[in-house]
This record gives structure tokens, sequence and C-alpha cells, in this order.
């Protein structure tokens, strides 16, 4: 099974401020230990929503609303993902909760299978 996992923004990833080299090395480590183990299909970290734009269908309407960034009226915005694979969501979880924090942020990760397609 594949799975995504999701990082959540917080302010200063919103704000464009940059992982610091401590954690940037951690997590490079973690994600060679997660690719040797055969878990990591892909780890990405994404830009501040204010560089994004959403795409917003209104019933009845032929094309979708263009909504530049920044989203300020979401409430959770995702700053990372990696789509790991497993054989469970036992599994993953339990993967995940080895990821560095080296600056004790708080924050929230979540985690939801991807459909099987095949």
């Amino acid at each position: 099974m594949r799975f995504l996992v999701m990082i959540k923004a917080n302010a200063d990833s919103e704000a464009g401020v940059p992982p610091s080299r401590e954690l940037v090395q951690q997590m490079q480590k973690f994600n060679d230990e997660l690719a040797a183990s055969g878990h990591l299909v892909a780890a990405e970290g994404l830009t501040p929503s204010s560089e994004g734009a959403r795409l917003v269908y209104f019933g009845g309407e032929p094309e979708p609303q263009v909504v530049d960034g920044p989203f300020a009226e979401t409430k959770e915005l995702v700053a990372g993902v990696w789509i790991l694979q497993g054989e469970s969501l036992a599994e993953i979880v339990e993967l995940v909760k080895r990821a560095p924090n080296p600056e004790l942020q708080p924050g929230t990760v979540e985690i939801r299978p991807l459909f099987d397609t095949v």
C-alpha cells in the first residue's frame, strides 16, 4: 500500500522561513533510511501558499475560479509531503514517529492511504 504523509504548515513555513540546517541534515538522513528500507516513494517540501494558486469549482459554472495564494482563510495548510510504501497504516505510523524534530516544534503530521487504482 502507498500512503500520503502530509506535514502541516506553520507560521514559519508560510512566511518562507527555511528549515534549520540541522533539520535539513536530519531529514536527509531520515529520507535516506526510508529509501534504503524500500519505504520511500517520494519526499518534497512545499513553498509557502503565497506562491501557489487554487482552482475553486462552483456548481453549475463551466470553469473554476483561480484564487492566488496566500490562503489565509485556511486553517490547515501543507508544508511538505512524503509518499511512502508499506504493509499497513500502523507500519507507516511507526516509521513517521521517527521523523526528526530537533527543535521540538509543535505540529501535525497526517497520514492517509492512497487509493489503489490497479
